[in-house]
């Protein structure tokens, strides 16, 4: 397992929705001199400055913008949740395995191989947040499965955008873990982690490689 790319950002329960890595446009208003005209400037902010502070809610008024590196759920295709296999990978209807984009969790299910320390916990966790019946969303990278022809994705809880693979990286349950040329959200995962790890949730305090 690769673990040198790791990190994510908190809440209470955090909730990563669609908008969280989808720039967001700010508008200022400045008066010209001698004429009543008004100009509109829109400015793009830096996505990694939002202050998280407990529970963070995203505005979801409308389709958020999506931008070429920045694929979010309007991009995607949906499809329900059959069931959990492990931290990173699911089973949706009818039998397509799924497997998350940019995180690695400690193996829990692996054959001939232990069980790896906070594997039982990720899996458990993805459960809780991706039950049968849930309907997500599959958002590609540049390539939409890997050698062992699983669907490579992003997923999007779609009742609320949750953004599943941040979230785990995010809670401690998962590593940021980078596979070119799927980097869409790479930097954003690193940082997620490096969060996680300075403040030892999850894995970061329970596994003492972590």
């Amino acid at each position: 397992m690769t673990r040198d790319t790791r990190d994510v950002r908190r809440r209470s329960q955090p909730e990563f929705r669609a908008t969280k890595w989808l720039p967001s446009i700010a508008r200022g208003v400045g008066a010209v001199v001698g004429a009543s005209v008004l100009l509109v400037a829109c400015a793009v902010d830096d996505p990694g400055s939002t202050a998280n502070t407990g529970a963070t809610e995203f505005s979801n008024q409308g389709d958020p913008p999506e931008t070429p590196d920045k694929p979010g759920p309007r991009s995607g295709r949906v499809v329900t949740i059959d069931r959990v296999v492990d931290g990173d990978t699911i089973i949706v209807e009818p039998n397509e395995r799924v497997r998350l984009i940019g995180i690695d969790t400690p193996e829990s299910v692996k054959p001939d191989s232990p069980e790896e320390c906070f594997g039982a916990e990720a899996s458990r966790r993805l459960s809780a947040l991706l039950p049968p019946g849930t309907e997500v969303v599959l958002v590609a990278d540049v390539e939409s499965q890997d050698r062992f022809e699983r669907t490579l994705a992003y997923v999007y809880r779609r009742d609320d955008d949750l953004f599943v693979n941040a979230a785990l990286i995010d809670e401690g349950f998962a590593f940021a873990y980078t596979v070119p040329p799927n980097v869409a959200f790479a930097d954003e995962f690193v940082d997620l982690q490096r969060t996680a790890r300075r403040e030892g949730r999850g894995l970061w305090s329970a596994c003492p490689s972590g």
